[in-house]
């Protein structure tokens, strides 16, 4: 039976994507799971996977077209199943979340889109270049008038930039279009925009409250050096690693701070899915590892880094965007000892970590020196209440202090 893929909502805000790239054609096989495209968002390059697999009968949006969320982008349909007549005049399909199920039924699909079949030519004056090539021609000063685009129409996309800005004359030409230091105007990026829309409604809609203690590292880190020692040097267990795994262990038995407020009840998230706060050059994007619950703390510290990697080099996958649950958000390479994170929705909470630093305590009347870590719970007042928010971020502290239980 015909599918419609639409255009996926792979984030809290977004609004529209862009396909930057086809990775099959019309007429090819398609296996549930394959990767079929990769999508442009405010914030990243997502891999976008069909959610069932047949023929791809129809490919209705082009590369470096952009598309609101929800509407139809390609039709999958079993190997001898010709392409519906009405497949592409029906209403417009509601938005639907990346990580979508459907899988035999026909999803609504949208009014005719004829301007989205190929790229139009851009009005007068204007020129078009995709949001990443956009930032990085601000950031370097750049006129986007005077880079030719090989992409799709004409289209100036993120590698047009880096080669004009290796050329000799490229230095000369932005230091005669760049404006003044002095009052100069700086665009935010499409990036930027969408950070600052969702912290925004973040903090109007979700009624903040903070929890913090003191956590004692001592064991964690003794035990994090062993394990290290033990194990190839791509599996290797950080900080981070821990305190998600600790995190893991406090939802299961605390399971409301892994829920999604919705108005008059909580949808409580069977699966524990934490998002780690990744700082890319462009801004900050929260992606996360599914089913932490089941991992392995090494399991936990393979997928961490390969996700961090994968985040950098724009290879995210879309369940990997916009399927977290709960969000750990880590400051510590950079020596700050203890912050106040903004909650990421739909997330219930969020955990803030420090720095491990070396500090004095009091042990049985006696002074010593432990490695201390500072963290901060966020937490939706809709949700939980005080209380309920330091049993939970005690729990987080005792798997850290008794470090033996996250190998269990």
């Amino acid at each position: 039976m015909a599918t419609s893929i639409v255009m996926p909502q792979m984030g809290y805000d977004m609004k529209e994507g862009t396909v930057v790239k086809w990775h099959k054609q019309e007429g090819d096989t398609v296996a549930r799971g394959e990767v079929i495209a990769d999508i442009e968002t405010d914030k990243a390059t997502v891999e976008f996977e069909a959610y069932t697999g047949g023929i791809l009968r129809k490919i209705v949006v082009q590369e470096g077209v952009a598309i609101p969320v929800g509407r139809l982008i390609a039709v999958i349909t079993d190997p001898d199943e010709p392409l519906p007549d009405d497949i592409l005049i029906d209403e417009p399909a509601p938005a639907v979340a990346a990580q979508s199920t459907q899988q035999d039924e026909v999803a609504p699909a949208p009014a005719p889109v004829p301007a989205a079949a190929a790229p139009s030519p851009a009005p007068a004056g204007e020129v078009r270049a995709s949001p990443i090539a956009r930032r990085l021609a601000r950031e370097r000063g750049i006129e986007l008038a005077l880079i030719t685009g090989t992409g799709p129409g004409g289209r100036i996309v993120e590698e047009d930039v880096l080669t004009y800005a290796e050329a000799p004359a490229a230095q000369a030409a932005a230091e005669s279009s760049a404006p003044a230091p002095e009052g100069e105007r700086v665009e935010l990026s499409r990036m930027r925009q969408a950070i600052a829309r969702v912290t925004v409604d973040s903090k109007r809609d979700a009624p903040h409250f903070y929890v913090a203690v003191d956590v004692d590292m001592t064991k964690a880190m003794a035990m994090r050096q062993d394990v290290n020692q033990a194990i190839p040097a791509e599996s290797r267990v950080s900080v981070n690693d821990l305190v998600i795994k600790a995190c893991a262990g406090a939802l299961q038995l605390y399971p409301k701070f892994n829920s999604t407020f919705r108005g008059d009840y909580l949808q409580m998230n069977p699966r524990v899915n934490i998002g780690i706060a990744i700082a890319l050059e462009a801004g900050l994007i929260v992606p996360g590892i599914s089913g932490c619950e089941a991992k392995s703390l090494v399991e936990i510290a393979v997928s961490s880094r390969d996700l961090i990697a994968r985040a950098n080099s724009g290879t995210l996958r879309n369940d990997e965007y916009s399927g977290t649950t709960f969000s750990v958000s880590n400051l510590g390479m950079f020596d700050v000892d203890s912050f106040t994170a903004i909650i990421f929705p739909p997330h219930a909470a969020v955990l803030a970590v420090g720095t491990v630093k070396e500090q004095p305590v009091v042990r049985e009347g006696q002074l010593a020196v432990a490695q201390i870590m500072k963290a901060t719970l966020s937490v939706d007042h809709r949700v939980a209440d005080g209380a309920e928010a330091a049993v939970f971020l005690m729990e987080v502290k005792k798997l850290l202090e008794n470090p033996v239980s996250l190998m269990l």
